[in-house]
């Protein structure tokens, strides 16, 4: 969650930085000769040109396997192992129409036209609905944010299989707590499950009426249990849940804020909150007043303890006990029927001592749970403090990962300087369990990404390659929101193939294996794709601009890819334990590798980000002949059996794998 960011570049790291490329490609490689001696198809062996540019990377980094690190307390063992899915719950399946969303469950119900209605979950994502249209004139003024399309807990169960035949055993859920928003970080209670997730929407809202902060009065409400029943079958597929805690602010409904708001300065929670003003009750005007998170009034902020090091004593043993509730249910001391982590809204903007306290408490309920903080820079020295397993790896991920593979301006030397100096900032075995994503509910999604890769423009955050900068058309008249092409795809493969061979978990946006494409919030929400569903072409756009249009379906080809990808991950140990190490650059050619290297088995990696054919000179296999494990198509690579240089298509990826003749222990 972010309405905005001060990400500030290291110093440290600003030398690095002079890579960033402002022009474009050229239209050769840069390993092409004179005219006179370019062979016949067009490519040169690299070990023609020895220059800055071709080589290894200069700088050399420790090289640790997973078995290697020094193990670390606050880091579960199958981190290393996993691969996350995040699920935004309201889109992505609507599997009981029974519980959907009414008029009065709305964020501001008065507001909003009594004719509204859930919207179609096949309809154009751009074409407004009579009831949108009634209140405005504005896509994103009037109508997108009170769309409700009935995604449910009950569809999540019913695509399980589909999740655990694409191949993740993680599940991360955006806020799946009762609120009235679509996103749910507006939460009127954390120890209870949105009733419109459930079965019972009238039911649990009546159970929950008569509840305090007393955790002897919190009944176990149809929704709740359901989301048990959904944690108890993805355990039996092998998969791990994880859920999204916001512990920085609420709603306005929630139980302790709307007893202040009615019962002022009387209220037992007044100083649970930031209050500015308390309402005089002999004036006709409300004065009341307080601090909402950046200002949003719709997100009332807890107040901190005195000093500021700590979360206040009311929210703070609030949490503690939502916490045992979820991650032990039936209080056995066996946390098996319960959530398996957290990700954790905000992180950086909750006082250290509550995360040192709170930790301490996960870990007695969970010794092998993962807290993933939300820090979008570098976030060592947090985690270190306050006792994290990990963090969304944003700084040393996404944001080279887009300068290099995406953008293509980071040059590949630097990228592969970029990746280990900012990785290398973190212990060992956290390195081993940092979550590496490429887009999520919070940027545009990763297709639309490469659709609006800057051409010729300057970057305006060159620390982070403008990864996250100007990507809606709410607010950039320029950003584009048409499907993506054939070379876009390839460029898609090429990073999704880097996302499943580095270290650290992967995390895969729910869609985006099935194709899906959309601008920053709202628009990376669409309601997921699916094979058995027909839809719309998206025609219409949301600031009347001539478009064409773009048939919605769900991308057979592509998902295979990721399925392939993730397959890969899940079969080949070096892959997640093993060592990395930056290989052959040539940054004319725009052409990197990298290898992952274990004591039974040894990966070689290669991206050719270039529009050239790349001959790449293949070093000697530690093991084994090298073999072709994958490729981001059947194209990619042109290899013969014992040839020492292989030909790499342009925008391609492929893995190498070299198993040793000589097993002697696990990488």
């Amino acid at each position: 969650m972010k309405p905005f960011l001060s990400l500030v570049c290291s110093l440290a790291l600003l030398p690095a930085l002079s890579g960033c490329s402002q022009a474009e490609a050229p239209d050769a490689p840069a390993n092409a000769p004179a005219a006179s001696s370019t062979p016949a198809d067009g490519a040169l062996p690299a070990s023609a040109v020895r220059d800055d540019n071709v080589g290894a990377v200069a700088e050399q980094f420790p090289q640790v396997t997973w078995t290697e690190a020094p193990p670390l307390p606050n880091v579960p063992a199958w981190a290393a192992d996993a691969v996350f899915y995040q699920i935004f719950p309201e889109r992505f399946r609507n599997g009981d129409p029974t519980n959907d969303p009414t008029h009065a469950s709305l964020e501001f119900p008065d507001l909003v036209p009594a004719s509204w209605a859930v919207t179609p979950w096949t309809s154009d994502w751009y074409a407004r609905a009579a009831w949108e249209q009634e209140a405005g004139e504005s896509f994103f003024d009037n109508g997108v944010f009170n769309r409700r399309y009935g995604g449910d807990l009950q569809g999540v169960i019913d695509q399980l299989d589909y999740l655990g035949e694409l191949g993740v055993n993680a599940l991360y859920f955006n806020p799946v707590f009762y609120a009235r928003s679509l996103h749910k970080y507006d939460g009127a209670s954390m120890h209870h499950i949105d009733p419109h997730f459930g079965p019972d929407p009238a039911g649990d809202l009546e159970l929950m009426a008569a509840e305090t902060s007393d955790p002897a009065t919190w009944q176990w409400t149809a929704a709740d249990k359901l989301f048990l029943e959904l944690i108890e079958q993805a355990h039996a597929r092998g998969m791990r849940v994880i859920i999204d805690g916001v512990f920085n602010h609420t709603g306005r409904d929630f139980f302790a804020f709307a007893h202040l708001r009615e019962h002022q300065e009387e209220s037992p929670y007044r100083d649970w909150y930031i209050v500015q003003h308390f309402d005089n009750p002999e004036t006709p005007h409300n004065e009341f007043r307080y601090k909402g998170w950046w200002g949003v009034d719709t997100l009332p902020e807890f107040a901190d303890a005195d000093g500021g090091t700590d979360l206040h004593p009311g929210p703070k043993a609030y949490v503690m006990d939502i916490t045992r509730r979820w991650m032990d249910p039936n209080a056995d001391g066996d946390p098996a029927d319960g959530i398996d982590g957290w990700r954790l809204d905000v992180a950086n903007e909750v006082p250290p001592k509550f995360w040192q306290d709170w930790h301490a408490v996960v870990r007695e309920l969970n010794p092998q749970a993962y807290t993933v903080a939300e820090v979008w820079d570098d976030a060592q020295r947090f985690l270190a403090e306050c006792g994290f397993s990990a963090t969304m790896n944003y700084h040393a991920f996404s944001f080279p990962v887009k300068g290099y593979l995406i953008d293509g301006r980071l040059t590949p030397h630097d990228f592969g300087r970029e990746l280990q100096l900012r990785r290398n900032e973190y212990p060992p075995a956290q390195q081993f369990a940092l979550q590496n994503l490429m887009d999520s509910h919070d940027t545009d999604r990763l297709a639309s990404m490469i659709v609006n890769r800057p051409v010729d423009e300057p970057y305006a955050r060159a620390d982070r390659f403008d990864y996250d900068e100007r990507v809606t058309p709410r607010y950039h008249d320029t950003y584009q929101v048409q499907a993506p092409d054939a070379t876009d795809r390839q460029l898609q493969r090429l990073v999704v193939l880097m996302q499943m061979t580095y270290i650290g978990p992967p995390m895969v946006y729910y869609g985006d294996e099935a194709g899906m494409w959309g601008a920053d919030d709202p628009g990376d929400r669409k309601p997921m794709v699916w094979p058995d569903l027909a839809y719309d072409d998206e025609a219409s756009d949301p600031l009347g601009r001539e478009r064409t249009a773009d048939a919605v379906e769900f991308d057979r080809q592509l998902h295979d890819f990721y399925q392939a990808a993730i397959r890969l991950r899940n079969d080949t140990p070096v892959l997640r334990h093993g060592s990395f190490a930056a290989a052959h650059v040539d940054d004319k050619a725009k052409f990197f590798s990298f290898t992952r290297d274990g004591q039974r088995q040894h990966a070689l990696v290669a991206l050719n980000r270039g529009e050239r054919q790349y001959a790449w000179e293949l070093p000697e296999p530690p093991g084994a002949p090298w073999r072709l494990a994958l490729g981001t198509s059947p194209e990619a690579i042109q290899m013969a059996e014992g040839a020492k240089t292989a030909m790499l298509a342009p925008r391609s990826g492929v893995v190498l794998i070299s198993d040793s003749e000589t097993v002697t222990a696990a990488p």
